[in-house]
């Protein structure tokens, strides 16, 4: 109870300084409010970049690898060698049979290609359209839902008719509101029916073939008129999800074995072909956004440590035009612990109001933000905490030399103290 008392009486005179020196206070407040705004809001920006593309990069699978002439990053502890990667063959249709027909470990073995063409219906048209080829297995490969319409039937994928599934986005800005199912669009000029509408998926902020929203899924039989898929520029590739209970890196090594000797490699060469997987970009994310978090800690830094300037500076001003009132207090019993909490109070309130209203700032500069760019920015709890510990954190720091020096005064100097 001596304590809960100590406490209550100890924040009650910390509110009256406070309210007593408004103009002092809202200096001080100003001081940490951009400390807190300039940290939180650097984390809060970084945060949200990495979810959405972790998100982008879940698209990929974490069970699936990407035959590939270019690795997405070099093996660990080599360098990228460009040189080499430029002379390796593209993944070809035969090797996507290969795999489906030697691999024991592979559930589903896609074959995709891609290019941008211009596609028209009517008097709309769309340039640089992302067309996206493959073969039958992609419904099993990769999740999406259908707004309207099918998906393509095994006759079709095989017998390259000219069909395709349409994206969200493309289909409103060419059929303006029409449903697309069942009519024809123009692709370099060829007719392709519509089959089926891909329900809206959002913005992929990697452009990885996460999001179908701009895209156009064709058979890769039919695609051959209007692409040349053994083009490194239709980046073609193999894309094959492990079995249930199949190690990732067993279906790896199988995968390997294969592709070499469908490329008649002797056991010294290379391998002429990257095996690619989401756990590589991942691993590079740690790192990049490690030293991003890390320079983000230094800019904040910086000014939380001028907010705590002003806090401890303020706070030996307090100290000293009220010297007389602390040699009363002591004179009357007051004890050195009292008068400690007193001004350590103080300094804390100021600093946790300071990052309430930083916070606040951040907050409503979110919902501006995720309201005019594409990006989702959201202040999230961690981050609200971490506001409001670093301004308890600051305020400590910053009032307890200006209260412990409070605290030591002898109460016959200070009451004598003028100024």
């Amino acid at each position: 109870m001596l304590f809960l008392n100590l406490l209550k009486e100890s924040f009650l005179f910390a509110i009256n300084a406070l309210k007593v020196n408004r103009l002092r206070t809202l200096l001080t407040l100003l001081g940490i409010t951009i400390g807190i705004f300039a940290i939180i809001s650097v984390f809060t920006i970084l945060d949200s970049l990495e979810n959405t593309i972790r998100n982008s990069l879940s698209s990929l699978g974490d069970d699936i690898i990407y035959v590939q002439k270019w690795p997405w990053a070099p093996p660990p502890g080599e360098e990228f060698a460009w040189w080499e990667y430029l002379k390796r063959p593209v993944p070809k249709i035969e090797e996507y049979e290969q795999i489906k027909k030697r691999s024991e470990k592979a559930e589903i073995v896609n074959f995709a290609a891609s290019t941008l063409r211009t596609v028209k219906y009517k008097n709309n048209t769309a340039e640089d359209a992302i067309l996206w080829a493959n073969s039958h297995e992609f419904e099993k490969i990769r999740t999406f839902e259908l707004e309207d319409g099918r998906y393509f039937t095994p006759f079709e994928s095989t017998a390259g008719k000219n069909v395709c599934l349409i994206g969200h986005q493309l289909a409103a800005d060419l059929f303006q509101g029409r449903n697309p199912v069942g009519k024809n669009i123009k692709i370099s000029g060829r007719k392709v029916n519509v089959v089926g509408l891909i329900a809206k998926e959002g913005k992929d902020i990697l452009n990885s073939g996460g999001s179908l929203d701009d895209m156009i899924i064709l058979p890769i039989i039919y695609s051959k008129t209007l692409l040349d898929i053994k083009s490194e520029n239709a980046n073609p590739m193999i894309m094959v999800k492990a079995k249930p209970n199949v190690n990732i890196s067993e279906l790896k090594d199988e995968l390997r074995s294969i592709l070499r000797s469908t490329r008649t490699l002797n056991p010294k060469e290379k391998d002429t072909f990257a095996l690619n997987q989401s756990s590589i970009l991942n691993s590079a994310l740690n790192s990049i956004f490690g030293v991003i978090n890390l320079a983000g800690w230094l800019i904040g830094g910086f000014s939380i440590l001028v907010g705590g300037f002003g806090i401890a500076n303020i706070m030996f001003v307090s100290v000293k035009e009220r010297t007389n009132l602390i040699g009363i207090q002591k004179s009357l019993g007051a004890k050195r612990k009292f008068i400690l909490f007193q001004f350590l109070f103080e300094a804390v309130m100021l600093s946790l109001i300071g990052g309430a209203i930083g916070l606040l700032f951040i907050f409503a500069g979110s919902l501006i933000a995720s309201s005019k760019i594409e990006l989702e920015i959201t202040l999230t709890l961690g981050n609200i905490l971490l506001g409001l510990l670093i301004s308890i954190a600051i305020g400590l720091i910053s009032g307890i030399f200006p209260s412990y020096k409070a605290a030591r005064l002898n109460p016959v100097e200070a009451i004598n103290t003028t100024f």
